[in-house]
């Protein structure tokens, strides 16, 4: 498995908003299967951070697709690179 790390930037629309919900309870699923690890917006709401083991970026990347945000075009990937914690 490997840690990814991954930084969006929210476009601040009202289509975004609309699917949070749906965009929170697919990360909530993700947390139980433990593929991610931890994920949350900035105090501002501009983006967020999320930490996910997958087995393979691409694993990330089909993750990506079926996010409710990914269906209104709700942010923008900063980053998305694999992270190697040591503490």
């Amino acid at each position: 498995m490997a840690r990814y790390v991954l930084h969006l930037a929210f476009d601040g629309g009202p289509r975004r908003l609309a699917a949070r919900p749906a965009h929170r309870e697919h990360l909530r699923g993700l947390k139980e299967e433990g593929r991610l690890v931890t994920a949350g917006p900035w105090a501002d709401d501009t983006g967020a951070l999320h930490v996910y083991e997958v087995s393979a970026e691409e694993e990330l990347r089909e993750i990506l697709r079926r996010d409710p945000y990914t269906a209104v075009g709700g942010y923008e990937i900063v980053l998305l690179k694999e992270w190697t914690p040591i503490m």
